[in-house]
Parts: structure tokens; C-alpha cells; sequence
């Protein structure tokens, strides 16, 4: 029982960062029928620059390492949404109807940020200490506080998320674009405004799950590319473009990563979790929660 609940533990903190993460690319893609290859550096960028300002601001101004942390993240999303909308108005806005010329540019991004990151932050690894302590124990499992805490964050981000898509009306523009473009033009949205609204938001998502998990982890400038495989995975195995898919991929990946981390290493787990994959797409090609259309 003990492992059970530990091993559920595990996956909970592995995929509440992997959704979120993931449906920053599903968003992008349903809105602007790409893949943002530079969404991956939206992400380290926010991790990254948590884990660097956070003990300086501590430091700096007295405060609490928790605080601290939570400063260093507001700063690291400002910087994240500014960057995003600077790469969207002068990359990507001129490429809206051709969607090859768009992948590869962002394809080009994402090589370019990587080597800017190298060069603000270098190439070491960057993380941080624990600053919340103590460890919650439940039924033979443990997790900590402060791992817990960054998980229900990530869960109520993405309960966010599924509330402003069903609810708003941004969000039901949203969907209308994903669903049908052309319909969707027809009914009066623009299309430019709602792909910036879009490209903005998938990138506020990554900018959340990379400062979610600097706490969690080390990071350094090549991190977003380990996450965008992962996010691949999450999506094709979910349904491209279907947000309850990729919540549901994203949970599932978490499962297995915990299980077969657990009982292999980590490059049996990676192919373990590859084969998962396959079987799962040998029988459902279009993914589990694919639009029927």
C-alpha cells in the first residue's frame, strides 16, 4: 500500500508540470495550426530566471526564501509574456497563413534563444534550495511540502485554464478557432487578435510550469527541448489539439514515467515509455480524446 501511494505521489508531481506545460503547445496549435518549437525556451527562460533571481533577492532584501521565490516568479512571467509578444509581432504575426514558414521559424527561434541563454546564464546548472520544509506523510508515502504546494498550484492553473476556455469569451473564441478556423473568420473573429491571444497564452502556461518546476529540479538553457519530447509525446498520445486529451495523456505519462523510474533506470524507463506509446497509438491512432473530425 505504502509503494501504491508513493509511486502516485510521484506522478502527481511529474505530470501536474507536464500538463501544464503541454497544453501551452495544444493551445498554440489549436489556435495557430503550428508547433511553437521556441515554447520550449519560453519555458526554461522562466524557470532559469527564478532560480537565478531568487537567492539574490532574498539575499538583497530580507525576505523569506518562499517570498523570494514568489517575486522572482512574477518578475520571470512578465519577462516571459514580454518576450512572447515581441517574437509573435516580429517573427511569426507576417507567417499566419503559411504554416511552414511559421515552423521553421520558430524552429530558428528556439536554436537562437537557446544560444542567448547560454550566454546570460551560461551553461551550468541552476537550482534551488528547499524553501518551504517539512514532509507530509500519508498511508506509507511521502511527499514534501513544498513539492505539494507546487503541485496544487499547477493543478488550479490548469482547472484555470479549462474555466477560462468554457466560460469566458475569450475563451469560447478560442475554441471556435480551434474547432473550425474558416467557420470561425465567417462569425466575425479576427484572426490575428485571437492568434495573439492564443501565442500569448500558451506561452503564459509555459512561463507558469517553468517557474513551477525550479524549485523542483536543476536547470540549465537546454531544458525546454527535454520537455517539448515530452510534450509531443503528451499531445500525439492525447489528440492533437484536444485540451481534456492532453490533460489525460499527461497524467498517463506521469504514471508510467513513476512506475518504470521506479522499477528500471532512466533510459529503460524512456523507451518503456515510448513503447507505451505505440501500443497505445496501434490502437487508437487518432489519440485517446482526437476531435472526431
Amino acid at each position: 500500500m505504502g509503494l501504491a501511494v508513493q509511486l502516485l505521489m510521484n506522478a502527481l508531481q511529474i505530470s501536474s508540470v507536464y500538463v501544464l506545460f503541454a497544453l501551452g503547445v495544444t493551445v498554440i496549435f489549436g489556435v495557430m495550426r503550428m508547433v511553437n518549437f521556441a515554447h520550449g525556451e519560453f519555458f526554461s527562460l522562466a524557470g532559469l530566471t527564478v532560480a537565478v533571481l531568487s537567492p539574490p533577492i532574498a539575499a538583497a532584501t530580507g525576505m523569506p526564501p518562499a517570498l523570494a521565490y514568489l517575486t522572482a516568479f512574477l518578475a520571470a512571467f512578465v519577462v516571459v509574456l514580454a518576450l512572447a509578444l515581441a517574437v509573435f509581432h516580429l517573427a511569426l504575426e507576417r507567417f499566419l497563413e503559411d504554416d511552414v514558414a511559421a515552423l521553421t521559424a520558430s524552429l530558428g527561434l528556439s536554436l537562437a534563444l537557446q544560444g542567448i541563454y547560454v550566454k546570460i546564464f551560461g551553461s551550468d546548472f541552476h537550482g534551488l534550495q528547499p524553501f518551504i520544509p517539512g514532509t507530509l506523510r500519508i498511508a506509507g508515502g511521502a511527499i514534501a511540502y513544498q513539492v505539494l504546494a507546487i503541485s496544487l498550484a499547477a493543478i488550479l492553473s490548469t482547472c484555470g485554464l479549462l474555466a477560462l476556455t468554457k466560460f469566458t469569451r475569450l475563451g469560447k473564441a478560442l475554441r471556435a478557432v480551434s474547432e473550425d478556423r474558416e467557420a470561425a473568420m465567417l462569425q466575425g473573429i479576427r484572426q490575428r487578435r485571437i492568434s495573439a491571444a492564443g501565442f500569448l497564452l500558451g506561452a503564459a502556461l509555459a512561463a507558469l510550469a517553468g517557474g513551477f518546476i525550479a524549485p523542483m529540479t536543476v536547470l540549465q538553457p537546454a531544458v525546454g527541448g527535454d520537455f517539448m519530447l515530452k510534450a509531443f509525446i503528451i499531445i500525439v498520445l492525447g489528440g492533437l489539439g484536444s485540451i481534456p486529451g492532453t490533460i489525460l495523456g499527461g497524467c498517463l505519462v506521469g504514471i508510467v514515467e513513476s512506475l518504470a523510474g521506479y522499477y528500471f533506470d532512466l533510459v529503460t524507463a524512456s523507451i518503456i515509455l515510448f513503447l507505451f506509446v505505440i501500443a497505445m497509438l496501434l490502437f487508437r491512432p487518432r489519440g485517446l480524446w482526437a476531435h472526431a473530425g
